[in-house]
């Protein structure tokens, strides 16, 4: 009989042992002062790949299962700064269409 697991799979460290906060805080630390980046966070990796995800099409549930949130709260975030991204590609992609009508029919008379 197989056991079901929840919660986050076990990730091994450096050594083969199981990856744990006081182990992880310090092989992070060590890796960002490596990459000679200030500021940035574990966290950070979470956020841009949940907004990745969002951006590429994922629904509503699919951000909830990534996450492992129960609610659509937090998953809600993700899918707002897609749509302000969706708004920015609609501009762009309205602009350019501009841009090649104009070129077309460069006096306006639509001839």
């Amino acid at each position: 009989m197989s056991t079901v697991r929840h919660g986050p799979p076990s990730r091994p460290s450096g050594k083969g042992a199981q990856l744990r906060r006081a182990n992880f805080t310090r092989i992070w630390s060590k890796a960002i002062k490596d990459a000679k980046l200030s500021g940035f966070h574990f966290h950070d990796l979470r956020h841009t790949g949940n907004t990745f995800a969002s951006q590429s099409g994922a629904t509503l549930r699919e951000l909830m299962n990534r996450m492992g949130h129960s609610t659509t709260r937090a998953a809600l975030i993700y899918q707002h700064t897609a749509m302000e991204r969706d708004r920015a590609i609609a501009d762009a992609l309205g602009k350019l269409a501009e841009e090649a009508l104009s070129k077309q029919d460069p006096d306006g008379s639509g001839t």
